[in-house]
């Protein structure tokens, strides 16, 4: 049941069919019928309003990207454990069973060991008007479509290994964001990882994993948005099927039999920690390289 909607557009919140509209964020965070929130704010917002929620001792589930930075993130988590509260980064794709059969089938010895991950996720995005174009409200398309790939790469690598950037290429717009990113990266020993985001490009969605015994890879060109739709993965010579679901709404359900103390499973916060760190580092590669 949706308790509550806050939002500066009344008629936007009520098609949500809430019990209550409310035109204040501290007002729904206030509310003491509301036991958890989704923050689907643009994403500068995202930290401190996690933290507000958090604080007033609501359950947090955030739209990726978690924060702008690894600080706002590690307050975010700071502010989760003091109010023993959950706090979860919505990438609803992480939720999707192929994805979870693929990162099974990588922590596996029949895989044997990880050598290289290729993922991409690009589309050719109409941004006129939308936050995206804005580099200090966290637009681009690393932010924006990047975190996909890096999210199923931390999954893929559950150790969460440290990474060097080895190369880092991006195009930006006219605002300065980057329409599109394509990156390398080293990861722990022997491992490489090759990213492409993109705001331009023709859409495509793919994401591999070659191991020192076999590869894997989600077949079609719907990597990270699979919904509704029936799907596909090879693990090495053989295809497996998987039939239609809706991974966000799988996402909302886990959440909340985690918060009611049930088996569920959640996106680690380690995962999210290690992508925000990657994040700046790419940022901070591409200030030494002007």
């Amino acid at each position: 049941m949706v308790q509550a909607v806050a939002s500066r557009d009344s008629q936007r919140a009520l098609a949500l069919n809430p019990h209550t509209v409310y035109e204040s964020y501290e007002a729904l965070i206030n509310d003491p019928l509301v036991d958890a929130v989704y923050i689907s704010l643009p994403n500068h917002l995202h930290s401190h309003w996690a933290i507000k929620a958090l604080t007033a001792g609501k359950h947090v589930l955030c739209e990726k990207p978690f924060a702008m930075n690894p600080a706002q993130v590690q307050e975010m988590v700071q502010a989760a454990k003091n109010s023993d509260r959950l706090l979860v980064e919505a990438v609803w794709a992480q939720w999707h069973p192929r994805m979870r059969r693929l990162v099974e089938y990588a922590h596996s010895a029949e895989m044997g060991e990880v050598t290289s991950i290729e993922a991409s996720f690009t589309f050719p995005a109409t941004l006129d008007g939308n936050y995206r174009l804005s580099p200090e409200m966290g637009g681009g398309a690393l932010f924006d479509v990047g975190v996909y790939p890096l999210h199923a790469i931390a999954a893929i690598l559950a150790d969460r290994q440290d990474a060097a950037i080895d190369s880092y290429e991006v195009n930006r717009g006219p605002t300065g964001i980057d329409l599109t990113s394509r990156w390398r990266m080293s990861i722990g020993k022997g491992i490489t990882a090759s990213t492409l985001a993109s705001f331009e490009m023709q859409e495509d969605q793919k994401l591999s994993i070659q191991g020192s015994l076999h590869s894997a890879e989600l077949l079609g060109n719907q990597a990270f948005s699979s919904w509704h739709a029936p799907s596909s993965l090879r693990l090495g010579e053989r295809v497996e099927e998987f039939e239609a679901v809706d991974p966000y709404r799988l996402m909302i359900e886990n959440f909340g039999k985690k918060i009611q103390g049930e088996e569920s499973w959640v996106l680690p916060l380690g995962n999210s920690i290690w992508v925000s760190k990657i994040i700046e580092k790419l940022q901070n590669y591409a200030s030494e390289s002007k």
